[in-house]
């Protein structure tokens, strides 16, 4: 018997809900003509569970208050604008150890503590049966609608409305996989959206009678490339329909207000999710909200999140909320698993990795996202925290409870990602509690976000300092350096003093990348990066300036080049240059000669790509001096699979002619782009 039944037992569900909620097992026959009613009065004859009881409630605070963050107000800001937290591993998490207290460092139910703070909605992933044949869990907290139930009941006793994400899938869901349920395996598209709509009313009623105070469901998860093994939009759209179509008659005969939402992601890619909303309106899918996620390393920025934002309310006419949010408070792993932002090379400009700037990051999306008219701000998994601190330690937990990211029993569901890569959490360093379980000063942003909170002024990060030079120049350092402090509106500079040493270090003839260390005014350290960078002597080398007069074209017959504006056949920028005949053999070269260089040694590189190239073909890259001609020969072989042919140690007195020949077959196709002569030494 799997697990998960064994879980449905335990709230007193009866064997046959059971089945019909985890395999999907009913037709959308027999759902569509019964009563929606009596149905769900036979589903709550069926379960027998405890009531919630008394429902404890904080209200927000109506004044600034003192605090270890310091947070600007968002005046405007509803009492009712989602302040969300996605808390779906804690029920793993606390079968594996974990404790949560609170901020008097109290051991409390991680519930009470997030209400506490500001957190007026939580969300809930759902996967239909994550377990292998064995009942063992696939681990990401084993989310099976029993889980669901037990987390949602806890989250509605603190007063919390819930959102149930389904994934509709026995594991993770995203826009790397969207695979279907073991259950649903070999089903047509009609076949599985009956299953859909079965598990998506069972699992709703099962939900709803348990006392969750349901408000938002979500009918898929990043649904970018697909849903539930369906790829092509008109399939994921009849799914969608029959999800939205389980959650209406599920409300209807609850008397239940649940908005209905679809989610996606990438909102970075320009236009998708334009086409996205364009689709689902063609296909006349219902819902009320667009969700998207918002990962601000990953999606770009807050403008252009807005931007999205009002552009599905404008356009569509839907309400919008993030789905998913997070920063890192820190840069180490609590877990010897790895982090999936480092808190080094990820931050966002302006932002550490601090808990000051996690709360400043969360409070500045949230800021633009009421600007926007969005609905709120789900932040994702604050709760998921190590549950030790070594990897060795941790792997038999993780396989046990499921409190990892993936479980090596998920290898045969999910083969390439999770058979691979199982282990524990990677996203420890992006949760608001520290790894011990205590909160940070940072959950208190939602409790927070009207009205402020006021910290003495701090420095919160020092900034590196980038110096970028060419060789043989001066190097100045600043006299002063930049300093970001906890409170944003304090824009000042500090003194600097630099290390000597380091200084004297740095040598302006040889390329590289140089650090120099200083002492601000107030004792605080600062580096620099000096990066020494050999002057490209080429004139245009990309040609993306318009005069291209400098370049020489010489052509056997007609010419069959030009300077393309095309961003996919450039190495980089919009412009390369670019040949192809469909009525004979070509044979050209561009040429660029370049006068009054500095006597030494240099070198000349450049990009080229191409195909449908013959093996009789001939193409060169040449440098010509006083002293002859040197070549570097290459072949094209593909699209974008650029080729970089070099020439090194090219003496030069005064002067040199650099350029490319092709002799190359009738239908062959290329570009060439980005020639580098640099000095290397005298």
């Amino acid at each position: 018997m799997r697990r998960s039944w064994k879980n449905l037992a335990v709230i007193g569900l009866s064997a046959s809900l059971c089945l019909g909620a985890m395999w999907g097992c009913g037709t959308k026959e027999s759902a569509s003509d019964a009563d929606p009613a009596a149905q769900t009065e036979d589903v709550a004859d069926a379960v027998q569970v405890e009531p919630i009881g008394e429902i404890t409630t904080f209200p927000l605070p109506t004044a600034s208050e003192e605090s270890e963050i310091f947070l600007a107000p968002i005046s405007d800001i509803s009492d009712d604008f989602i302040r969300g937290m996605d808390a779906s591993a804690v029920l793993a998490e606390e079968k594996s150890g974990v404790k949560y207290y609170d901020f008097d460092g109290q051991e409390q139910d991680v519930f009470m503590t997030l209400a506490q703070s500001g957190v007026n909605y939580i969300r809930l992933r759902v996967w239909n049966d994550p377990y292998d044949e064995n009942g063992n869990g696939y681990g990401g907290g084993n989310n099976d609608v029993p889980t669901a139930i037990e987390l949602g009941r806890r989250a509605t006793k603190y007063g919390m409305k819930v959102c149930i994400d389904f994934h509709y899938s026995d594991f993770w869901a995203d826009p790397k996989k969207q695979f279907a349920p073991k259950a649903w395996e070999g089903m047509s598209v009609e076949e599985k959206g009956s299953a859909l709509y079965d598990f998506t009313k069972d699992s709703l009623s099962q939900i709803l009678n348990a006392g969750v105070d349901v408000g938002m469901v979500q009918i898929g998860n990043e649904i970018n490339t697909g849903m539930a093994g369906e790829k092509k939009a008109e399939d994921v759209a009849k799914l969608l329909s029959e999800g939205s179509r389980a959650v209406r008659e599920t409300a209807e005969a609850y008397g239940r207000e649940i908005k209905v939402t679809v989610h996606y992601t990438d909102i970075h890619h320009e236009g998708s999710i334009e086409g996205i909303a364009a689709d689902l309106e063609k296909a006349a899918v219902d819902y009320d909200v667009f969700a998207f996620s918002y990962y601000p390393f990953w999606h770009g920025d807050l403008e252009n999140m807005q931007a999205i934002a009002k552009m599905l309310q404008e356009k569509f006419g839907k309400q919008v909320v993030i789905a998913e949010t997070s920063y890192c408070y820190t840069s180490e792993d609590g877990d010897g698993s790895g982090n999936s932002i480092n808190g080094v090379d990820d931050l966002v400009p302006g932002y550490g990795a601090t808990v000051q700037s996690q709360a400043t990051m969360i409070r500045d999306i949230c800021e633009a996202a009421n600007e926007a008219g969005v609905l709120g701000v789900f932040y994702w998994e604050g709760t998921w925290i190590p549950v030790g601190k070594t990897k060795e330690a941790n792997a038999s937990v993780w396989e046990e409870f499921g409190s990892g990211w993936a479980s090596s029993y998920a290898k045969d569901y999910d083969p390439n990602d999770a058979g691979k890569y199982y282990g524990g959490c990677s996203w420890d360093n992006q949760a608001m509690f520290d790894f011990e379980g205590h909160p940070l000063a940072s959950l208190n942003v939602f409790k927070y976000l009207k009205y402020g909170a006021t910290a003495p002024l701090a420095v919160e990060q020092v900034p590196d300092v980038e110096i970028f030079l060419e060789t043989g120049g001066e190097l100045k350092m600043p006299e002063a350096a930049d300093v970001i402090y906890n409170d944003p509106s304090v824009k000042e500079q500090a003194a600097v003093t630099w290390e000597k040493a380091a200084l004297k270090a740095v040598d302006m003839d040889m390329p590289g990348t140089y650090e120099v260390t200083g002492t601000l005014e107030d004792g605080l350290a600062v580096t620099a990066h000096v990066k020494v960078e050999s002057l490209n002597y080429v004139v245009n080398p990309s040609f993306e300036e318009a005069d291209t007069s400098m370049w020489k074209v010489t052509s056997e017959g007609s010419d069959p080049t030009d300077f393309q504006k095309k961003a996919d056949d450039a190495h980089e920028g919009e412009i390369a240059f670019h040949f192809w005949s469909d009525k004979s053999d070509m044979e050209f070269s561009l040429e660029q000669e370049i006068t009054g260089l500095p006597a030494g040694t240099y070198k000349l590189s450049a990009f080229a790509q191409g195909g449908d190239v013959k093996d009789d073909c001939e193409m060169e890259l040449y440098a010509v001096t006083a002293d002859g001609e040197r070549t570097d020969s290459f072949v094209l072989d593909g699209w974008v699979n650029w080729q970089n042919p070099t020439i090194l140690e090219i003496k030069v007195t005064d002067s040199l002619t650099i350029g490319v020949r092709i002799k190359s077959n009738k239908g062959s196709w290329g570009t060439v782009d980005d020639f580098v002569l640099n000095r290397i030494s005298d």
